[in-house]
């Protein structure tokens, strides 16, 4: 009796020390080094960004943050990864678009939740999307390349860095608006395809906003149309997609985000929200993104968390509209 008693003791005991530990791990974190995990290969357009914006927080949060590329399978490795990792804000992946499309795209391949199974932090930017064409193609603005797809079908062609990537879906955005039959060529990059633009071997694509304007300078390409509600300063005199009528582009812009484990303590993900944001403000990040092509976006978990919601929504919509299937 007296050694039930005394177990009974150490076990109250035991949680009552075990509970301020808790507390103290969220009041005293950071106390060691970050890892950063991004899924896409070292140089690309989301690991720059990534690494721009940890080396912001490590100076904000007085703590290295150790970045590591996990390239491979739609960036799902790192995701997988950071989502079996411990809830302790010690490991945050850094992903972009492919986390809201790939279960869209291949349910039984990737059958999580983008909106419940990781903890959303930080919408961090955004990368708008330009429609351009070759400087000697017949189309001079978004009117003429649609009247000629409505008028031939299955005539113009469009290139993309792969099926489920963000030029495919804009294309399909804009092919389910006008209900207009074109042939997705997909490539292995956003590179190659380009490439074959500026040969004039496909009719269009959609490309992100970065790296496209000395191309422009050069007579090489055309910018039909910029995909956000404001004009682009790069491109002067270019429409916006959304005063030609056509919505949800600036929405449906590739996004980079900050996500950690399920189960992370709501103190520890405003810690890092609170990092981003503070980086996101600071003049020589907003500087660098803009180089890059990226307009900053920030704001709450909350309202990352709605963006995902509306994200998964989205592109749910486009992909049952233009009957979108994955890659065998």
């Amino acid at each position: 009796m007296r050694t039930r008693k005394f177990l009974a003791v150490l076990a109250v005991a035991a949680l009552a020390a075990y509970l301020p530990a808790g507390a103290a791990r969220a009041d005293d974190y950071p106390s060691r080094p970050i890892r950063m995990e991004i899924g896409y290969a070292a140089g690309g357009p989301t690991d720059v960004l990534g690494r721009i914006l940890a080396k912001e927080m490590s100076d904000i949060l007085k703590t290295s943050i150790v970045v590591e590329n996990k390239p491979g399978a739609s960036a799902s490795i790192a995701a997988a990864d950071v989502m079996r990792s411990e809830p302790d804000g010690y490991k945050v992946l850094v992903t972009s678009l492919t986390w809201s499309v790939n279960p869209l795209l291949y349910p039984g391949r990737y059958n999580y939740d983008p909106v419940k199974d990781l903890t959303p932090v930080s919408n961090v930017c955004k990368l708008p999307m330009v429609l351009v064409t070759s400087y000697n193609s017949p189309y001079k603005d978004v009117k003429s390349l649609v009247a000629d797809a409505r008028a031939h079908p299955g005539k113009l062609t469009y290139g993309s860095s792969g099926v489920g990537g963000s030029a495919h879906l804009a294309a399909e955005m804009l092919a389910t608006s006008d209900k207009l039959n074109m042939v997705h060529v997909p490539f292995k990059g956003n590179g190659p395809a380009l490439q074959e633009m500026l040969a004039g071997r496909i009719s269009f694509m959609f490309y992100p906003s970065v790296g496209i304007a000395n191309y422009v300078q050069q007579k090489q390409l055309r910018v039909l149309g910029v995909g956000t509600r404001e004009p682009l300063a790069d491109f002067p005199g270019v429409p916006t997609m959304e005063s030609l009528g056509y919505h949800d582009f600036d929405e449906g812009s590739p996004w980079v985000g900050l996500l950690v484990p399920p189960g992370t303590p709501r103190a520890i993900v405003d810690k890092l929200n609170n990092a981003v944001n503070e980086a996101l403000a600071r003049p020589q990040v907003r500087q660098q993104f803009a180089a890059l092509g990226a307009q900053a976006v920030g704001g709450t978990p909350e309202q990352f968390r709605d963006f995902l919601v509306q994200d998964k929504a989205r592109w749910a919509d486009v992909i049952k509209r233009g009957n979108v299937k994955g890659e065998e």
